[in-house]
């Protein structure tokens, strides 16, 4: 995540995190220190992981003061180790403390994310697929949990709904059926968009590829019928699985040569990494 796009996509959205946390005043921060004193703090991990979101971190104490310095020991996409020191921050102890469970929560929830999804790619080495997210996200943390997500080995799906078709089952409901519907997106999407198909079952597959889908999604098929399906398609359109795919069970999509599996766990449910701020003192 560059400074560009960091001030133009996130630096609005730390602040109303920052906001959230202190909607008038910290009131436990101004009980103990009245005054700007310089201090620092140690960033330590507490868990072996791969770390993402330094930047978003470091950015939450330069929204609250600008002077605060941090010398950074590592960096997004790291390996770090239980009892690793991570960074030093030195700046006011005002800033350090008022901003650190912010600062933490992006830095935990995003590298937990990205220890998940490097997990998870390692799993699909010397398959040719490609692990994909999805829209699965927290609301007003999708940049930086996308962002976890390739930093930890993985590859964003569609960012948003104007980054591209994707026609799922209730577009297909409400066009009449899979071939109404992806004739409706080749009228309407600029011809520069790919138009994927969310398919469940070998007759949905069939009238998927005659109608020129781009990609078709098997959304929680048997892995027979996952099999079928790719044979079917021939090749005539690129593939991806989706539908509850976890670590726990990717392993049984390995060989059926789709070129896509999507997985909102990525997203969803990776718990965080623990990390923390410690031994803050004077300086």
């Amino acid at each position: 995540m560059n400074e560009i796009t960091m001030r133009l996509q996130a630096d609005h959205l730390i602040m109303e995190a920052l906001k959230e946390d202190i909607s008038s005043e910290d009131v436990t921060t101004n009980s103990v220190m009245k005054e700007r004193k310089e201090g620092e703090v140690e960033l330590i991990c507490k868990q072996d992981g791969i770390v993402a979101g330094l930047q978003v971190f470091g950015r939450v104490f330069a929204l609250l003061d600008s002077d605060t310095k941090i010398e950074f020991y590592c960096k997004d996409g790291d390996v770090v180790k239980n009892g690793q020191l991570m960074a030093l921050l030195t700046g006011d102890i005002r800033a350090l403390l008022s901003g650190e469970r912010v600062a933490l929560n992006y830095l935990q929830r995003m590298s937990g994310i990205a220890t998940y999804t490097h997990t998870v790619a390692k799993l699909l080495t010397g398959t040719g697929m490609r692990l994909l997210d999805t829209r699965k996200t927290t609301p007003n943390m999708r940049i930086f949990e996308k962002y976890a997500v390739r930093v930890g080995g993985g590859c964003n799906h569609r960012y948003n709904l104007s980054d591209g078709v994707l026609l799922k089952d209730n577009h297909i409901g409400a066009a009449g059926g899979v071939r109404q519907a992806i004739e409706m997106a080749k009228g309407y999407a600029p011809f520069v968009r790919k138009i994927e198909v969310e398919v469940e079952n070998l007759e949905m597959v069939k009238e998927a590829v005659e109608a020129g889908a781009d990609i078709i999604m098997l959304d929680n098929m048997s892995v027979e019928d996952m099999r079928r399906a790719v044979e079917l398609i021939g090749g005539r359109a690129e593939t991806e699985i989706s539908g509850n795919v976890t670590r726990e069970n990717i392993e049984k999509y390995k060989g059926l040569g789709v070129n896509y599996i999507s997985s909102g766990a990525l997203t969803h449910s990776s718990p965080i990494l623990d990390i923390s701020l410690k031994n803050l003192h004077a300086v």
